[in-house]
Formats: structure tokens, C-alpha cells, sequence
């Protein structure tokens, strides 16, 4: 399979928005107050962010966010009422922790789960995937087609909370999710283990004309922004849905199980 060097062009389409992950709509594993969040960042327990008081960095809050940065948890400060509406106005002192509700992979597992099968790696790259119903939805449609794993960013992304293990029907306890600090660094690392990176693009050619053979990864951006245009750069190749209707633009979970099949498929051939 060649690489396409086709230019990638912005496209003016105005898809539906797609809803904001909202952590205090979410029932997953939250840590309310100082000393629980203090106490799993030392004992390392994985995190997915911290949220603290805005202008609150005394005391043992400076201590909380220099731990946290250390281990590279995202930190975001919110206004007190936010925090008030998170914990159902329980004591939470400033600060709360969301923490995934099943651990996160490695991308070196992936390898390991697709060699342990003897198959070439299949990955699914999410680039900035907000809606926790869009990756739980991902997640289950990774399992059904034979996924070795799904890499998710570490900022501008909904993590493995509960909504997403609901979602996913289960399958968020069965299919691997590695977060990444950068997923543009992530593809190129990817590449030169010999993976080709396809990019779900309007630009790109058909799905039906593309090479999904091979190691692939499939590389799924949000429905308002689609794929970062840093992300869409390192790329092999870009590939599209044919679209018939008078919409342009599917659910980032429905083009992304489309996709997923048409790769099947090709394996299958």
C-alpha cells in the first residue's frame, strides 16, 4: 500500500454539534475533599482529572495540583457552585478527583493482544472525543470487530467514566483504552512500528477505493471540529463515507463503526 499524498481541505459544513461531556451529569468514581484526593495521588490510583476551586492554591490545594502535575493529571479550575452541582453539595473543600472506573492500557498491550491472536494491530485514534455516549458507543462497536485497542487524548476528551462503561454495554471491560498525552506524537510512533494511519476525512477517497488491509489504525475526530489538522498532517491517508443524503455529516460513533466494518470486511476478503 502506497501513502496518499493528497492535501488535506477544510471543509465548510456545518455538522451538528456535538454535546460537551459534563462530569457532573456523570456517576462514575469521583473522590469529594482533600484528604481522598491527596491519598490516591499518593498511592498512585489512576486519575483522570482534578477539579479545584477557582483561586484556591493554599495549603494542601498547592500540594494536591504540584502532585498532580507531576503525574501529568489535567487540572481544571471551576467556579464553587460548579463543584456544589458535581458533589450534590456534599463538604468536597475545594477540590474533587474523577477517576476511570476500569484501568487504563498500554499501547505495547494492544500489540501484545493482536500478536497474542496472530493478527496484524487494528486501532481506533480518537481525536478529541467529548461525548461520553460517542466513546462507550465506539468502545462496544471495537469489541464487535475485532479492535486490539482504542487510544484516547488525556486533554479535550471524555475519559472511562461510568456513562462510558454503560454505553459500551460492558465491552468497556473487555476492549483495551490507552490515554495519551499527544496523539500526533502517539501516530508517528505508531508508524514506525509499521502501522498505516488512516484518517476518517470529507476530503478523503472513498472507504470503498481505500487499502484497510494490513496494520491500520483508524483516526475518528469530533463531529464540530473533525480531525486536528496537526493530527491529520502525520496521516497516511484519508478516507470518507459516501454520503446521499441532504445531511453531510453521521454520529463521530456511527462513521466510526461504519469504518470499523469496512475494515473487517477487508480482512475477511
Amino acid at each position: 500500500m502506497e501513502k496518499n499524498p493528497k492535501q488535506f481541505r477544510n471543509q465548510n459544513r456545518r455538522p451538528a454539534p456535538e454535546r460537551q461531556y459534563s462530569p457532573e451529569k456523570d456517576d462514575g468514581m469521583t473522590l469529594i475533599g482533600r484528604n481522598a484526593v491527596l491519598e490516591a495521588l499518593n498511592s498512585e490510583r489512576p486519575i483522570d482529572r482534578i477539579y479545584v476551586k477557582s483561586g484556591d492554591t493554599e495549603g494542601t490545594i498547592r500540594v494536591i495540583i504540584a502532585k498532580a502535575k507531576e503525574r501529568g493529571i489535567v487540572i481544571k479550575e471551576i467556579a464553587k457552585n460548579r463543584l456544589d452541582e458535581m458533589t450534590s453539595n456534599a463538604n468536597h473543600q475545594g477540590v474533587i478527583a474523577s477517576c476511570p472506573f476500569v484501568p487504563y492500557a498500554t499501547i505495547d498491550d494492544m500489540f501484545e493482544k493482536a500478536n497474542a491472536s496472530d493478527e496484524q494491530p487494528f486501532l481506533i485514534i480518537l481525536d478529541e472525543i467529548k461525548d461520553p455516549h460517542n466513546l462507550g458507543a465506539i468502545i462496544r462497536t471495537a469489541d464487535a470487530t475485532g479492535a486490539h485497542g482504542v487510544i484516547i487524548p488525556a486533554r479535550r476528551a471524555v475519559g472511562l467514566t461510568s456513562a462510558v462503561g454503560k454505553t459500551s454495554a460492558g465491552a468497556a471491560n473487555h476492549v483495551l483504552v490507552a490515554k495519551v498525552t499527544n496523539i500526533a506524537s502517539t501516530i508517528d510512533d505508531l508508524k514506525k512500528k509499521g502501522v498505516w494511519i488512516a484518517c476518517a476525512d470529507m476530503s478523503g477517497d472513498s472507504m470503498y477505493k481505500a487499502d484497510l488491509k494490513g496494520s491500520i489504525a483508524l483516526v475518528i475526530g469530533s463531529e464540530g471540529e473533525g480531525v486536528g489538522r496537526l493530527v491529520k498532517e502525520r496521516c497516511d491517508f484519508a478516507v470518507s463515507l459516501p454520503m446521499k443524503g441532504v445531511l453531510n455529516s453521521l454520529n463521530a460513533s456511527v462513521a466510526a463503526g461504519v469504518l470499523m466494518y469496512e475494515v473487517l470486511r477487508a480482512r475477511e476478503i
